[in-house]
């Protein structure tokens, strides 16, 4: 299966190296750009494969996300003129969400 993230992986750059399109029967090369030879089908997807695990294995770090700095700064704010803990109510939710 050609993927754009396989390409990617291969160091290519989507719309200046190359350009996929799915007509319907599946995933192709409509145009190679790139002045380097054209990866196999199977280098696609051992490479879109690696990017896979790389991903695969970063869900925790994409799942563990604190409010902005912005969003955090306000909290702060109004943390301390009505005498709340929202910003710390936030970041405590976030901590037990997702443990380390």
């Amino acid at each position: 299966m050609i993927t754009s993230n396989g390409l990617e992986k291969l160091g290519f750059t989507p719309n200046v190296d190359f350009v996929i399109q799915d007509d319907g029967d599946g995933v192709f090369i409509k145009e190679w750009n790139s002045a380097s030879p054209q990866p196999s089908e199977s280098e696609i997807e051992t490479a879109h494969a690696e990017w896979q695990a790389e991903y695969d294995s970063q869900a925790y770090t994409r799942a563990r996300k604190y409010p902005s700095w912005q969003e955090q700064m306000d909290m702060m704010f109004h943390d301390q003129t009505e005498g709340s803990r929202t910003w710390l109510n936030a970041i405590e939710a976030v901590k037990e969400a997702y443990p380390k």
